[in-house]
Formats: C-alpha cells, structure tokens, sequence
C-alpha cells in the first residue's frame, strides 16, 4: 500500500480534522477539583471574547472568531461559558451550540496554555459534558484537529465519543495573515 501526499500551497497549514460524536449520556462522576469556577457569559463583548480566545487558541492557530466583524462574531456565538481563574481573570473557554434540535455542538473547549497538565482540563472537560447533556439532548458533536492540543483527541476517546469521519483542510496561515503573532505555535513551523 503507498500512501499518497497532498501538497499544501506555500503560506498555508494542513490538518487532519477528526469529527466525533457521543449518542449516550456518560455515567455521573464528580467532577474533578480545581480552583477555577465556570462563568455562564450570556451576553457577549466581541472584545472581550476576543481576547480570551486569542489568550486560549494562539498556541493551537485558533483564528476563525478573529476573522469576523462584531456582527458576524456576535450571531456566530453560541453558549459561551469561561473558566475563572482565582484571580478573576478568564482563563478558558467553553463554547456550546445547542441550534441544530437535539444536538449540542461543542464548538470550542480550552484553557490558557499555562494551565496545561494541571488537571485543569479534566475539570473543563467534566463541566462541559454536565452541560451539553441536557433535557432533550441525545448526540453531543466535537470536531478537534491535528494542530490542537495533542490530548485533545485521546480525551474525547476516553470519555467516550466515537470518531465518526476525517477531513483534511488547509487554509492561509493567520500568522501570515497578521491574525496571529509570527510567533504563536511555534510547534508548527510557518511554510511561505
């Protein structure tokens, strides 16, 4: 068997997106300890969102949100609720799109790269779970991608989603762009 390569054009990153899915209610546990508190934003500042997912997709070339002018930003929103650190300062982001009946999307799910390896996502992920599995809910959707955390996808795995398919996508690099420092995931080498 050979495998085949797909040229990626210069001035672009490639990732392999995964997307998942999880048709049963996950047993209840208690949820893992941390000093963060979850903080439902009802009503969003773009600004402010931003900012926070700027602080918490930098490192993994999150940029679709900082493509979007304020209104497309605010009628893109879904659910957002954000990971409070003890110092009250927004520290992770959950984002949950509940728009397609019986379906939560969870569109994005992180925390600030300085809290990795804390035990912090556990905690996150657990909040994120409660919340997608409410009444009338019978399929929670996540697509995660190479360029994400690499316990990103094993996470999903283990709390029980199921991969369903796989893309590849390539798109002009948003360091390049000027979205992003030229220094943000210095993990993934800019090509250009």
């Amino acid at each position: 068997m050979t495998a085949a390569l797909t040229p990626v054009p210069p001035g672009h990153v490639a990732a392999v997106v995964t997307f998942l899915e999880m048709k049963r209610r996950p047993e209840p546990r208690p949820l893992p300890e941390s000093p963060l508190r979850l903080e439902h934003w009802p009503s969003v500042d773009p600004e402010r969102y931003r900012a926070l997912f700027r602080r918490v997709g930098e490192k993994w070339l999150w940029f679709s949100r900082l493509t979007m002018d304020d209104t497309r930003l605010l009628a893109e929103i879904a659910e957002v609720h954000v990971a409070i650190d003890p110092a009250g300062t927004p520290a992770g982001l959950l984002e949950l799109d509940f728009r397609t009946p019986g379906e939560c999307l969870i569109r994005f799910l992180g925390l600030a790269p300085e809290l990795a390896g804390r035990g912090h996502g556990r905690w996150l992920f657990a909040q994120a779970l409660a919340l997608c599995w409410r009444d009338g809910v019978d399929r929670v959707k996540v697509h995660t991608c190479s360029l994400d955390h690499p316990a990103a996808l094993p996470a999903y795995l283990r709390a029980g989603f199921e991969a369903k398919s796989r893309a590849f996508e390539h798109f002009p690099d948003p360091r390049l762009a000027g979205l992003l420092p030229r220094d943000a995931a210095p993990q993934i080498p800019v090509v250009g």
